[in-house]
């Protein structure tokens, strides 16, 4: 069984479920029309089939390895990420007048889901690039952007991001790593850096490294940083790569899953850099990327757990295993009733969790121009990041049980979209942090961004009650309970909100879900398979929304009752 990029859930979701057609219309994207963007989603699709998917076994059991100082990358993945480059996929979010193509997050969000449920530990290496890109579209100079920007859409450069340090992991601003004047614009940066994804490859010409660091004079914690362009060969005068810099990989972390992608620690030892934005603002200029590197961690979840019910799927129908209930001569596991409620479980919450993703998308795009929007996209920001990764473990999970003692056997695959997905709740901020962020900065507006949500399922429930009025009246009793809910988080006080934050989070994806299912079944009138996939989100999924709100509003007392001691007993 080979992996199938979902283009056309794809289409559906752009074309019923989220507003996509606003983006379309917006003087933003001009430019781009729907039949633009039905063949770029085609066009992946055979990318990320056809050339990528088939890469990403080996990419497991042919990991990268460190040879002689220099990253030596799994069997193909040079060759795929060529084709990415010439493509044009590096560049699909860069400004136009800088090569790239100018599309709307909303349609790079669903390429690098294909990319990823394709072969997530190759997709990181252009997800890296791109994010870089962002940052110095937005903060470098021009000589910078116009020496570094068309090699790295061209894919002959590629980008990293160097923020975490041994001791400074999701607290930045307690790095070591130094910065010195040089006297002539340039910077010497010394210091270590760890988990760097793609820090080093052996086929492009040059990899580009933005680092944070700290100048002599920049104060304590994050608002004493700065951030720095440092390449591994510094440009000469044509800008062709030159003398190598005074930075190597020291070594390659020995990860649980994401073999194929070389997570480097990086030593810096007086190396030339040049610094990107203004003095002492470098988290500035990493946070202005932020929002759409977390979005692409999400749907690194959704590609995943993608590709892990595809493969289940196929399973299930092929092993025959007991009498089937349904009388079906011959017929796969799939006929037993709790492998399909397994199946139907992870079809059910990667639609969900697409169709969160897509939505985030749309709002980000029109917050170009709309600040109500631009609201809507942060608040859904950490949703979509937890939400969606946390479903590509747990349906990963899934997978294997589904298998049954196969899925533990790693000739299948389905163990390594075990491990892969792993990785994708922890970086990029972890999932509990995700959740502090939505209920912490993401609720000083006092709730307004996520009411409006509320209104919004509440309005189209309430006009759907005419079709499908049970389905239709449980959205909307959930959305209700979930607006009693975040009222109740709002009168907490901080430290005991961050306690509830993470059922918080998972209820309020939970409620989205429902809206989401219920608004693919209107689509098809309340009769066909996306009508039976959401009455059995709703009937059976969405209640855990309750439960999970009860655990939110309780404040962290019986937490915090339970002593080291107690917890060590």
């Amino acid at each position: 069984m080979t992996y199938r990029a979902p283009v056309s859930d794809y289409q559906f979701i752009l074309d019923q479920i989220v507003d996509f057609s606003a983006v379309l219309d917006s003087a933003a994207f001009d430019e781009v029309d729907a039949d633009t963007v039905t063949a770029i989603l085609e066009e992946a699709g055979k990318l990320a089939s056809d050339v990528i998917a088939p890469l990403d076994r080996g990419g497991d059991l042919a990991p990268a390895k460190l040879v002689d100082g220099v990253v030596k990358t799994s069997p193909g993945f040079a060759e795929a990420l060529g084709q990415v480059a010439e493509g044009g996929w590096v560049g699909m979010l860069a400004q136009p007048e800088n090569g790239g193509m100018g599309l709307p997050l909303t349609v790079a969000t669903a390429v690098n889901e294909m990319m990823s449920g394709a072969c997530l530990s190759l997709s990181l290496q252009p997800l890296m690039t791109q994010g870089q890109i962002e940052a110095l579209e937005h903060h470098a100079s021009d000589g910078i952007k116009e020496l570094y920007i068309p090699k790295l859409i061209s894919g002959e450069w590629t980008g990293t991001m160097n923020l975490t340090e041994p001791g400074a992991g999701s607290d930045v601003g307690a790095l070591r790593t130094r910065a010195e004047r040089n006297g002539d614009g340039t910077y010497a940066i010394s210091g270590q850096k760890i988990f760097i994804t793609w820090g080093d490859n052996d086929f492009s010409d040059n990899v580009c490294h933005l680092v944070l660091a700290r100048l002599p004079d920049g104060v304590p914690g994050t608002k004493g940083i700065s951030l720095f362009m440092v390449p591994k060969f510094l440009p000469d005068a044509e800008g062709n790569p030159g003398q190598r810099n005074s930075l190597k990989v020291v070594s390659l972390e020995h990860k649980l899953g994401i073999h194929g992608s070389p997570t480097c620690v990086m030593e810096y030892d007086g190396a030339t850099g040049w610094l990107v934005g203004e003095e002492h603002e470098g988290m500035k200029c990493m946070f202005t990327m932020m929002n759409n590197a977390r979005l692409g961690v999400g749907v690194q979840g959704v590609g995943v757990a993608e590709a892990a019910t595809q493969k289940a799927l196929a399973y299930a129908e092929d092993r025959v295993q007991g009498k089937s209930p349904l009388g079906r001569d011959g017929a796969g596991i799939i006929d037993h009733a709790d492998v399909r409620r397994m199946l139907a479980h992870m079809r059910a919450d990667t639609f969900t969790a697409r169709a969160i993703a897509l939505a985030c998308g749309v709002a980000l795009d029109l917050g170009r121009t709309d600040p109500e929007q631009q609201a809507r996209g942060a608040f859904l920001i950490p949703i979509a990041k937890a939400f969606s990764t946390d479903i590509g473990h747990e349906v990963a999970q899934l997978g294997v049980q589904v298998h049954g003692g196969m899925g533990y056997i790693e000739e299948t695959g389905a163990a390594q979209y075990a491990r892969d997905a792993r990785i994708t709740s922890i970086y990029e901020g972890t999932n509990g942090i995700q959740a502090m962020d939505l209920v912490g900065r993401k609720l000083m507006d006092g709730g307004e961004a996520g009411f409006a949500i509320l209104d919004e399922i509440e309005t189209f429930a309430e006009a759907a009650r005419a079709t499908l009025p049970n389905r239709a009246k449980a959205v909307w009793n959930a959305a209700e309970t979930l607006r009693e809910g975040m009222e109740a988080m709002l009168a907490l006080s901080m430290n005991d909100r961050f306690a509830g934050a993470v059922p918080f989070l998972r209820a309020f994806a939970r409620v989205l879900g429902g809206y989401y299912h219920l608004k693919a079944a209107i689509s098809e009138g309340g009769e066909g398979p996306r009508s039976r996939l959401a009455a059995f989100y709703i009937n059976r999924m969405l209640p855990e929304h309750t439960a999970l709100l009860a655990q939110a509003r309780l404040g962290a007392g019986d937490i915090y009752a339970l002593s080291p001691e107690d917890l060590s007993a």
